[in-house]
């Protein structure tokens, strides 16, 4: 089976989803639940895994390698950015039913972005060897602003994307679900509009980063593509299951570092010709440091969790 044929399998896959999400999950305003949005999130991931092994049985086991990384990369990255989100639904004041619609249109942009990006940068890489210390150092740059920024540092209003998305002209109250609305003869953006623009530039800034890793993994553009695509499709439902405890995954970030620091490090050794780090033992490395950062993000959340009930017992007593 060609790659050819491997791109209107993925096309064919997508399409099926999107038209799926936007007429079952996507349909009127609703509130996701956590149980149906973890189904979800499971299709999503069988979907993504069942991909990668077609690509392993007709294209071979690097560049299924390389897939299932730059695939575990983009979704562990985005849960990082799922805190934003938070924020900027917060800052808008979007309820819980109405969410979901933005967080569609979103990742629908996201995907568009996406393949403009992941062909720029490929083509940079092909043509520019120097591109790759470049590549290298925004990527060990990138790791140590995800490790060590502050909590307080993410501030929606003093963003660029929060502060252009206050010139379009728009009504302060919300409308339902509506992006748009006439109000004495002018078309005016309602605040979910203008939330909508903030994901989306945000998510354009968030590109900046993760790109770059995927393409640390792998120049060809169907792997990391159809990788960051499947990834960012699961996005929306992700975002309902964890929303209420991404605030206790504490250690990710640092997890998200040393992945960013050790992809960097990797890309900028192979560009001087030093060493080559394989695909099989970057993804190795990867699963191992997320798994250990989410479970001892688990284990502390638990142990406070206790201490607290210890200390509510011992005021009762």
């Amino acid at each position: 089976m060609s790659e050819s044929y491997l791109w209107v399998v993925f096309i064919v896959v997508f399409l099926a989803i999107m038209i799926i999400d936007l007429a079952v999950v996507d349909k009127g305003a609703k509130k996701i639940e956590t149980k149906k949005a973890a189904k979800m999130v499971v299709i999503y991931i069988a979907i993504a895994l069942l991909f990668g092994a077609l690509i392993y049985i007709e294209l071979g086991s690097d560049l299924a390698a390389s897939y299932f990384a730059a695939y575990v990369i983009e979704l562990s990255m985005s849960v990082d950015n799922l805190f934003l989100f938070i924020i900027i639904f917060a800052a808008f004041m979007i309820p819980d039913e109405d969410q979901h619609r933005v967080l569609f249109w979103g990742i629908m942009g996201a995907i568009f972005f996406r393949a403009i990006f992941i062909l720029a940068g490929a083509e940079l890489l092909h043509n520019f060897d120097w591109m790759m210390y470049v590549f290298g150092a925004v990527l060990i740059y990138t790791a140590y602003k995800t490790a060590f920024a502050k909590d307080g540092d993410k501030k929606t209003e003093d963003t660029l994307p929060y502060r252009l998305s206050k010139r379009i002209k728009s009504t302060p109250d919300l409308h339902g679900a509506k992006f748009f609305i006439k109000e004495n003869g002018k078309r005016l953006a309602t605040p979910m509009f203008l939330c909508l623009i903030v994901i989306e530039l945000s998510d354009l800034m968030f590109a900046f980063d993760s790109i770059p890793a995927a393409l640390a993994i792998s120049t060809d553009i169907f792997v990391v593509y159809t990788s960051n695509i499947f990834a960012v499709m699961g996005l929306r439902s992700l975002y309902f299951v964890i929303k209420d405890i991404i605030g206790s995954l504490r250690y990710l970030k640092y997890g998200l570092g040393a992945i960013l620091a050790f992809i960097g490090t990797k890309m900028l050794l192979a560009a001087a010709d030093v060493a080559e780090v394989s695909v099989v033992m970057s993804l190795a490395f990867i699963v191992t440091v997320l798994a250990v950062t989410i479970l001892a993000s688990v284990a502390a959340s638990r142990r406070e969790s206790l201490s607290g009930e210890y200390r509510e017992i011992g005021k009762k007593e």
